[in-house]
């Protein structure tokens, strides 16, 4: 019939070659081998992207972070669309009045679409009240898409 089946040279990897290795020694450094290689090849790969992602994240940070007072962005498609942050000092069931942080008085339309958000909860339009700290989405020629309810302050006794 032939040689033993351990010769066979696929039989090689799986068969023990004599009493001084484990049985599986072969294969424990196979894998060993293998995910060292792929844990080395994650790190440098991560190693050299998240600069530039920490880059792109700062600077999203810096301009759209606490020290934005209002922002224009156009998008693409010819959107156009309004950041607008400030402190509530009138609010009504259709409109909302900002003082931004510049002085300017910003009127801003609400409908009944317009989400209202805070700490991840969402509240009714009708929470909204003066002195609130907001940041308001909102397209140029319609309603406020979202108002981002930045502080409540505490009441005056």
């Amino acid at each position: 019939m032939g040689s033993p089946s351990y010769t066979l040279p696929i039989y090689r990897g799986f068969t023990s070659r004599g009493r001084s290795a484990p049985d599986n020694a072969s294969m424990f450094s196979r894998r060993f081998v293998l995910l060292a290689g792929v844990l080395v090849t994650l790190n440098l790969a991560l190693w050299f992207a998240s600069p530039g992602l920490a880059i792109r994240r700062a600077i999203v940070q810096q301009l759209f972070g606490p020290g934005l007072v209002r922002a224009e962005v156009l998008k693409k498609n010819g959107a156009d669309w309004h950041l607008d942050r400030g402190v509530i000092t009138n609010v009504s069931s259709s409109q909302l009045t900002l003082k931004e942080a510049d002085g300017k008085i910003q009127p801003i339309p609400l409908s009944s679409s317009t989400r209202v958000i805070h700490l991840g909860q969402r509240l009714s339009l009708s929470a909204l009240a003066p002195r609130w700290r907001v940041l308001v989405e909102w397209p140029a020629n319609g309603p406020a898409r979202s108002v981002d309810v930045e502080k409540i302050p505490r009441s005056r006794h």
